[in-house]
């Protein structure tokens, strides 16, 4: 005997009970479950189920109909031919890609010109869910691609990053699968990444040499000068300076808002946490006891009788010795580097990007984001977790597990 399907579709308030009152009604008729979706918005609940009968369809119509009006549902009832031209065995298929979209605010019209870019690459919208609604507000959507091809996955990643270039939205696009989820190390930049500043500017303040300083690193930053000429440059300026000094500046870090936040989520979830800087060891190892971070790598400033000498000494951490450090940190821990996810802001971040499962540009230069696979402009780190598929609801829930209180401004 040959089944007819049938499609569900209730509406209404939210309440306990919908979900048992129509699943009553399904066994009753001894129906076929064969897809279930629900989601509730602001206290409405949108329910969609499709089933397969054996026999008078219309009579399932008839009872689902009058059950759900026990508990003030509107329901929509398909059968047959009216659910679409798709085979019925074929059920649900994977979607291709999830797109991340994050705004202070998130507009209706950049939703809209996303959308526009998405038909326009015959990418197909699955589903969307809520991901963020602070500090900035987050959806994560589902896409099928019709050409699952490397050619068109680059060409839907051009025009998202394009689009973001100039609408003032953060578009992350990443394949679905377990590659996705399978992430497990993070390496931070530290200098305007995981801190807010530049420790080299702030050592250079007490010399009075921050101008020339600030000079060269924006040279830096920008890839003008490699980052060993301009790490040179900057430390010779540095010469003379008691080594207390150091220590001054690192009880004047402040770090990036959603740093800690950040940490102790990927931490909860079992990522190794680290950073690979090219400034100071001195310094940075006040950030890793205070994070508990699980690793670091940075440059050695060279101190004789208590003052700087301007020069650093052993390898330098440069735009290369970045890439190489995250290689061997993820060879120590034995998780393959397509599974480590980068986060920096300037040009020497470049090589450590590129050689990572997953680069993130944060409030970076245009030299990073355009090698980035995905770019931060607001000034949250924490808005890394949602391009990791975390929530801002699942962050809270464990905060509060834990005890630490909710603070919003």
């Amino acid at each position: 005997m040959n089944s007819t399907p049938v499609l569900i579709t209730a509406t209404g308030p939210d309440k306990p009970g919908v979900s048992s009152v129509l699943f009553a009604a399904l066994t009753a008729h001894g129906v076929d479950v064969h897809d279930v979706e629900q989601v509730v918005i602001r206290g409405r609940l949108v329910l969609g189920v499709l089933v397969a009968v054996d026999s008078d369809p219309e009579a399932l119509q008839e009872a689902v109909e009058q059950a759900m009006a026990t508990v003030a549902m509107s329901v929509d009832v398909k059968i047959g031919d009216e659910i679409g031209t798709e085979p019925f065995a074929q059920g649900r298929q994977g979607s291709t890609h999830v797109l991340t979209l994050l705004g202070r605010p998130l507009t209706a019209q950049s939703i809209y010109a996303v959308a526009g870019k998405l038909a326009s690459a015959d990418a197909n919208i699955d589903a969307i869910r809520s991901i963020a609604d602070y500090p900035v507000t987050g959806l994560e959507v589902e896409l099928s691609v019709e050409k699952d091809t490397p050619e068109a996955d680059a060409e839907l990643r051009s025009i998202l990053a394009d689009f973001a270039n100039r609408g003032g939205l953060d578009v992350s696009i990443q394949r679905s699968g377990l590659s996705r989820r399978a992430k497990r190390l993070v390496v931070f930049d530290v200098d305007s990444t995981l801190i807010q500043g530049e420790v080299i500017e702030m050592l250079a303040a007490h010399v009075g040499v921050e101008p020339q300083v600030r000079e060269i690193t924006e040279a830096a930053m920008r890839g003008e000068i490699n980052f060993t000429e301009s790490l040179e440059r900057r430390v010779a300026l540095l010469e003379g300076l008691p080594e207390t000094a150091m220590d001054e500046v690192a009880d004047a870090i402040e770090l990036t808002p959603g740093a800690r936040t950040t940490i102790r989520t990927l931490k909860r979830l079992g990522y190794q946490c680290g950073v690979v800087s090219g400034g100071f060891m001195r310094i940075i190892d006040r950030l890793v006891d205070d994070l508990g971070l699980d690793f670091a790598a940075a440059n050695e400033l060279e101190v004789v009788d208590g003052k700087l000498t301007g020069r650093v000494v052993g390898e330098i951490v440069d735009r290369p010795g970045k890439a190489r450090a995250l290689n061997r940190f993820a060879d120590e821990f034995g998780i393959p580097v397509q599974q480590c996810v980068a986060v920096g802001d300037g040009a020497n971040d470049i090589d450590m990007l590129s050689a990572a499962g997953m680069g993130i540009a944060f409030n970076a230069k245009p030299a990073l984001r355009e090698v980035a696979d995905a770019a931060l402009s607001y000034p949250y780190l924490d808005a890394i977790l949602f391009m990791l598929g975390v929530t801002r609801t699942e962050v809270e829930a464990a905060d509060a597990a834990d005890g630490l209180a909710l603070v919003r401004p």
